[in-house]
């Protein structure tokens, strides 16, 4: 399987979870949407919502990536995504896609090019209606406003948030043809350092690509997990998780939170376990809560290099009509 179902998976991944992202009480989770099979819109309340404890305060234009949403901001019970449509993805993806299409349209990555067309999407009003902006943007455009050249406007930044835009850029090189092993390697490196100024978040991009390209010789995560034998993961531990309720392993054994390393881990668990079985992969994530929309992202480009993506969760994602027409 190709890059293109790694990124598509990625996005399915992604939008499967949102309704239920952050959730880190699990019987709310099972109150608020049942044992759901399919995309859902998210709920206007959330009650572990913690965006209360935040404010936003804007220098000026520069650095202006709330708009209409800056209000939510430092209330209590919103949903982070809380506008989004069944299927739609949540603001990391919907710049994946943003990804993708740019380097198609240009022809190549350009580290420079997108960090402008990254700085231009944000700055737009109405380019994308999420609530929720993830810390490492906010300092980008912070520095940024400050007058920071746009190369360094990243900050020191350790979320699993940071693996977004790996399988768009992935994809994106594949489709023009420009994917050897270490140019992928060294284009996650500059993408990811960036934004992500933190040496675990940068292994964390780099062993994820790393195991993006061997499922792309070898479309089976088990075999590829044991061979790539990256440090940082313990295939015995993976095999003895297999056997442990999903809730346990995510929540108990490891944090269910978007810091790495837990974070990747806990991604490549479900990875591991359900590698078989893209819908039962993406929906066991989900509902496992914590920031299970960046465990997505890994969790269903994995399984889908593996298994390819059933039609359905396709047909319903809202991302699929920017892909297909091509339109801003």
């Amino acid at each position: 399987m190709s890059f293109q179902n790694a990124f598509l998976g990625s996005l399915v991944g992604d939008a499967v979870s949102m309704p239920v992202h952050w959730y880190y009480n699990t019987d709310a989770l099972d109150r608020d949407y049942g044992d759901f099979q399919d995309y859902m819109a998210p709920k206007s309340y959330h009650p572990d919502s913690i965006l209360w404890r935040s404010k936003c305060n804007p220098s000026g234009r520069k650095d202006d990536i709330y708009h209409n949403q800056s209000r939510y901001w430092g209330m209590k019970g919103i949903h982070y995504h809380q506008f989004l449509q069944s299927g739609e993805n949540t603001l990391n993806l919907k710049l994946s896609v943003e990804l993708y299409k740019t380097i198609i349209s240009k022809g190549r990555f350009n580290l420079e090019e997108w960090l402008n067309r990254y700085t231009e999407v944000m700055l737009t009003p109405s380019w994308h209606n999420d609530t929720y902006i993830e810390e490492f943007h906010r300092g980008f455009f912070s520095n940024f406003a400050k007058g920071n050249k746009i190369i360094n406007c990243g900050i020191d930044d350790v979320h699993i948030g940071g693996l977004s835009l790996i399988p768009a850029l992935l994809a994106g090189l594949e489709a023009i043809g420009d994917f050897s092993d270490d140019h992928l390697l060294q284009c996650t490196n500059d993408l990811v350092s960036a934004t992500h100024r933190n040496k675990h978040t940068i292994s964390a991009a780099r062993n994820f690509c790393k195991i993006l390209t061997e499922l792309n010789r070898r479309a089976e995560i088990r075999n590829a997990l044991s061979s790539l034998r990256l440090s940082e993961v313990s295939l015995k531990k993976l095999k003895i998780w297999e056997n442990w309720p999903d809730r346990k392993v995510v929540g108990t054994a490891i944090s269910p939170a978007c810091y790495l390393p837990d974070a990747l881990i806990g991604s490549l668990y479900f990875a591991w376990k359900y590698s078989d079985d893209f819908s039962l992969a993406i929906l066991s994530n989900a509902k496992a809560g914590g920031d299970n929309c960046h465990r997505g992202v890994v969790v269903g480009s994995m399984v889908a290099m593996q298994t390819g993506i059933p039609p359905r969760w396709l047909k319903k994602l809202k991302s699929m009509e920017k892909l297909v027409c091509g339109v801003n």
